[in-house]
């Protein structure tokens, strides 16, 4: 019976990849671009398991940027989404599978729990893939800036001490990603460029943003009492470097609608790399065996 009820949603989630492409407003990388190789990239808020998580982006991105170190740094796979219902299409699977392949080859791949992957948390300490998995952890920059990194959902207030709060804004975060789908299916079929209406009210709603300016400052403030010189934390989907109080704040973004990474270049100089691509020759490969898949499923 679980055996059928997994294929079954395994099918809807595939029905549904095909019928809602949520990466249309995604372009091919620049022709004969080469590869980027920093000393570290930071990903996080991937959210694998959700419709909304851009894994065909994701995907072009780690083909054409190479590092020494790569930090996952938390919500990689979305735990809570994937409780509701199983959703997991090849491309983020696809996406694990290159991770692992790059620990494999040599980088160092450093994996770091965030709340929506909270039940990796019992895994500190241990080794996953060769993949080690850490509640947070120091990064020294090439020119001796000791970074702090983790997720930062620790010091978010709401999950901290209101967590149903904190798992009704994630179901209307998705309601409003939903919606941002199908209003920019209609403006790509007009001609408009692709528009984030959930980063929109995010940052037109006051609280919002007085939310994270007090993040920044109360992670700023930890940092500074343990003794490092900045931060690097993911959480609140907002990629932004700047000073803050005398010290460094890093977030990385997200890969839901942002689209970007945080890298540090050989010589030490941290960046925002926005990689709104996907490889479209592969996806509509991949695309064309989901589909034949689904019509052999439907016959058997």
């Amino acid at each position: 019976m679980k055996k059928d009820t997994l294929q079954n949603l395994t099918r809807q989630a595939t029905a549904t990849l095909a019928f809602d492409d949520t990466t249309d407003h995604l372009s091919e990388p620049p022709t004969g671009l080469p590869k980027s190789v920093h000393r570290t990239i930071w990903l996080s808020d991937i959210h694998l398991g959700t419709p909304g998580c851009q894994a065909d982006a994701l995907l072009s991105f780690l083909r054409h940027h190479e590092a020494d170190t790569i930090y996952l740094v938390g919500d990689i796979i979305d735990g809570w989404q994937l409780r509701k219902g199983w959703f997991w299409p090849q491309s983020h699977n696809d996406v694990i599978q290159k991770l692992l392949r790059k620990a494999r080859k040599g980088t160092h791949v450093v994996f770091i729990p965030g709340n929506h992957d909270e039940a990796a948390r019992q895994f500190c300490g241990m080794t996953f893939g060769e993949i080690p998995i850490l509640h947070d952890t120091v990064h020294v920059t090439v020119k001796g800036k000791r970074l702090w990194v983790l997720h930062g959902d620790e010091f978010d207030q709401v999950v901290r001490y209101a967590k149903w709060l904190a798992y009704l804004g994630d179901t209307l975060y998705n309601f409003a990603l939903t919606l941002n789908r199908l209003v920019n299916n209609i403006r790509i079929k007009l001609g408009y460029p692709y528009w984030s209406l959930s980063q929109y009210l995010k940052h037109q709603v006051k609280n919002a943003v007085n939310f994270i300016l007090e993040f920044e400052h109360i992670l700023i403030a930890e940092a500074r009492q343990r003794g490092y010189d900045g931060v690097v934390c993911g959480h609140i989907h907002k990629a932004e470097i700047k000073e803050v109080d005398g010290l460094t704040y890093c977030n990385d973004g997200d890969w839901v609608e942002s689209l970007t990474a945080l890298v540090e270049s050989p010589q030490g100089d941290l960046s925002i790399v926005h990689w709104p691509y996907r490889d479209s020759d592969r996806v509509k490969k991949r695309k064309a065996v989901e589909l034949s898949d689904q019509k052999e499923d439907s016959h058997a």
